[in-house]
């Protein structure tokens, strides 16, 4: 079975979306700082919500995106099941056991992806994907298209 996620960013920073390197700087709610990681979502509705609560402005919000989607054999994926999780896990700022299930997934080099429930919407997933793996290399993207806000939700 194949997966599909989506991947959304500002258009200036395309050639690095899959670096990782977002993540490896200020760290996120499943890595610390240090630690690249890619951020995905299960559908294109979803990573733009993520995007979406990220920005802190309309000015942000209103520059134009590349949408990547990305394609994987499920025998790459770990699931992190939602009963899993710890309580607060949905916190902002992240709290310091999601971060570190994700810096020890990191560390333990199991998989090249992690499906992780999403805190805005906890019965859809996000994927991590591991830049660094082994089998990163067998995830390919699609040639990413434009992405732009309607402008209703600007207002």
């Amino acid at each position: 079975m194949k997966v599909h996620a989506w991947r959304l960013v500002p258009e200036h920073r395309g050639d690095a979306a899959f670096t990782g390197e977002g993540a490896r700087r200020y760290g996120a709610r499943w890595n610390s700082p240090g630690r690249p990681v890619v951020y995905l979502s299960e559908h294109r509705s979803l990573a733009a919500l993520e995007v979406m609560v990220q920005r802190r402005s309309v000015r942000e919000l209103a520059q134009r995106f590349l949408l990547f989607e990305a394609t994987w054999d499920e025998d790459l994926v770990e699931r992190l099941p939602l009963d899993a999780l710890p309580g607060d896990w949905r916190s902002q700022p992240p709290a310091h056991a999601t971060v570190g299930l994700g810096d020890a997934w990191l560390r333990a080099g199991r998989s090249a992806v992690l499906a992780v429930p999403s805190a805005l919407i906890p019965e859809e997933l996000n994927y991590l994907l591991n830049p660094v793996h082994r089998d990163f290399a067998r995830i390919p993207l699609a040639k990413p298209n434009p992405f732009t806000f309607d402008p209703r939700l600007l207002n």
